[in-house]
């Protein structure tokens, strides 16, 4: 298997829109969810009932080369070969939107700086901004809510939706670009004018709560963030335990998420997943941190790769996880460069937990419940779970 990501999130919600959904709940208008391998890559999984999915790559491939003797556009054909299958996971990207994907994959992103969640009645909420980002130096900070994006009400919307606008995914806007934002902070309400920049993004952010127990937050399983969770990990204070904090993640790169796995676990397996309908099986490197009490905190924006986590974890019963039911995306992708330069990705397969359950469709139901105030929850789960010596 490639070190590329095979489990991505859901793909085009329109033009451009789907290289949001790395970051699904963050306003960093931009990410990515995978790529093609490498040319000493091996080729990318192949799904139960690989004939069909060949045959598939060839006909959307087919439409492509047609077009293009044609001189029609290749890319279009493309994508209406790729509608008629009905999977919304199936998609035709162009080769800028692959670039942006190899981009985020380094954690490189377009956009104004924001980190944000939707809350239970609909807002949009700042939870972070990136500091030295444009919404920085505006003055925004956590806890000012979003009302709109040039013009566009945001209430009840999907933060993916959000991200697209701060994007500009329309006009496919690029860095320098301006973006108009409506903001509100208790009585006071305003509009400020950001320009749109190249920035690059924390995939990991470590911090410790009062009673010393450490809170790993993982944003996307970027380049990198599998060692870097390995460092956070070893570093850790050796009495206290660890949260990993999972909510938003919305995949990246499945080898980062097996490394990040390893942290917490003395080898074995981390997920299954089929290849030309044979079983194949991705494993934790040996030597990792057994003994630590652990809670891993999820939530309905938990997808793909941080799904895969969390089900290894909880299988090895390695890790109480808190929060609610993930998204549910554990579905394959095999990438593959059309006639053109566009990359066609249809689904070819499912992955499973250790265990053997299927998270495509079902997500990864939590051993509790995350309440009102989920890392308290993850704090008061952790601290009944023993000391670590």
């Amino acid at each position: 298997m490639s070190g590329r990501d095979l489990f991505c999130p859901p793909r085009r919600l329109r033009r451009g829109a789907a290289l949001t959904l790395v970051f699904a709940s963050v306003l960093v208008a931009g990410a990515a969810t995978g790529s093609l391998p490498g040319p000493d890559a091996e080729p990318p999984a192949r799904g139960a009932g690989s004939p069909v999915t060949v045959s598939r790559h060839q006909e959307v491939a087919r439409a492509a080369a047609q077009a293009m003797a044609d001189g029609t556009s290749p890319m279009e054909a493309a994508e209406r070969a790729v509608s008629r299958s009905g999977d919304r996971w199936d998609a035709v990207y162009s080769q800028g939107e692959y670039k942006e994907f190899e981009q985020a994959l380094d954690g490189r992103y377009t956009g104004v700086g924001l980190w944000a969640r939707r809350e239970r009645d609909g807002r949009i909420e700042v939870t972070r901004v990136s500091g030295g980002s444009p919404a920085a130096v505006a003055g925004i900070r956590g806890g000012d809510r979003l009302r709109t994006v040039d013009g566009h009400k945001v209430d009840g919307r999907p933060v993916t939706e959000v991200v697209s606008l701060l994007r500009g995914d329309a006009d496919d806007a690029p860095a320098g670009t301006s973006v108009t934002l409506g903001l509100e902070r208790g009585t006071r309400a305003w509009s400020l004018t950001l320009r749109r920049a190249r920035l690059s993004t924390d995939s990991v952010t470590v911090h410790r709560l009062p009673d010393g127990a450490t809170v790993i937050k993982v944003a996307a399983f970027t380049r990198g963030v599998g060692g870097t969770v390995r460092t956070a990990v070893r570093n850790a204070p050796a009495d206290a335990g660890i949260i990993l904090d999972l909510r938003g993640n919305s995949g990246g790169l499945v080898t980062e998420a097996v490394t990040a796995a390893s942290a917490f676990l003395d080898g074995g397996l981390v997920a299954t997943y089929d290849v030309d309908g044979r079983q194949r099986a991705l494993h934790a490197d040996p030597g990792g941190d057994t003994a630590r009490p652990l809670v891993t905190l999820v939530d309905g924006g938990t997808m793909s790769a941080a799904e895969l986590l969390t089900g290894a974890l909880q299988d090895r019963g390695r890790a109480v996880v808190v929060g609610s039911r993930t998204f549910g995306k554990g579905s394959v992708q095999m990438p593959s460069r059309l006639p053109g330069g566009s990359v066609a990705e249809l689904t070819v397969g499912h992955y499973r937990t250790p265990s053997g359950h299927a998270v495509d469709g079902r997500g990864i139901t939590p051993d509790l419940d995350a309440g009102r105030d989920p890392l308290g929850r993850a704090e008061r789960v952790l601290g009944g779970l023993g000391d670590p010596s």
